[in-house]
């Protein structure tokens, strides 16, 4: 048995989310965030969205695919899983893997790109100078780092001897990063990928490998579940700037 199907969820809308978009709207150089990242919960539309994803999830546990169900151990995707699952009525365990987490962003951490300018003017030269992909703030990781995880965990998981799919839950940048890894895209196809398609909360992807071991998507950032159920789309955006330069 041989996996040939990744189900990629990014996580609900977050109470993180909407502290962005205040600061952002504000102007302001950080977030008003009392939790760290790994705490912090989804908000009331971030739950209604979780249970939307049941919708699509009563179909793909219904063809009886062996189907293995991870997530990264942060809160918010854990929570999604979780009401997603109950909401397709399906009872399995939720494997945890810290290589699935958010990219973490050290000195930047709670910052806006004008609190980055303001407070760490060489890490946003830095960042101009390398771009997005291999810039690395102090105590941080490029998103080259988090492609590196990725590889890994993906080396581990598609090697389960018991399934044919997984479902991943996770970040916008890590399911961006997924692509890149499996379909073996370039820095500029990547950041290009997530320039024009940034990634929606609750939205699923649908990667499947043909007999050749080339991966291909199926479906990308795929919102329908939510339209149909009513639930609020959103896309609250990791970073702003994701293009090389």
């Amino acid at each position: 048995m041989a996996v040939t199907e990744l189900v990629l969820v990014r996580h609900g809308e977050s109470v993180g989310n909407l502290a962005a978009a205040a600061a952002q709207a504000q102007g302001a150089e950080a977030l008003l965030l009392d939790q760290r990242d790994a705490d912090v919960p989804l908000s009331p539309a971030g739950e209604e969205q979780a249970a939307a994803v049941g919708t699509p999830f009563e179909a793909l546990l219904g063809d009886g695919q062996p189907t293995r169900v991870w997530a990264s151990p942060y809160r918010r995707a854990v929570k999604t899983a979780e009401i997603a699952l109950a909401s397709a009525g399906w009872q399995t365990d939720i494997l945890l893997d810290e290589r699935l987490r958010d990219r973490e962003l050290g000195v930047l951490d709670l910052l806006t790109w004008r609190g980055v300018q303001a407070r760490f003017p060489f890490e946003a030269e830095r960042r101009r100078w390398l771009g997005k992909f291999y810039h690395r703030p102090a105590g941080g990781e490029s998103w080259a780092d988090v492609a590196l995880r990725l590889r890994s965990f993906l080396r581990d998981a598609l090697g389960d001897p018991d399934a044919t799919r997984l479902i991943l839950f996770s970040h916008d940048a890590d399911i961006v990063l997924l692509r890149y890894v499996c379909e073996g895209m370039t820095e500029t196809q990547v950041l290009e990928l997530a320039a024009a398609h940034p990634v929606r909360n609750a939205s699923v992807t649908r990667l499947q490998r043909d007999g050749t071991g080339r991966w291909s998507p199926l479906t990308f950032n795929d919102v329908g579940h939510l339209q149909e159920s009513g639930a609020p789309i959103t896309q609250h955006r990791g970073e702003s700037d994701v293009r090389p330069r």
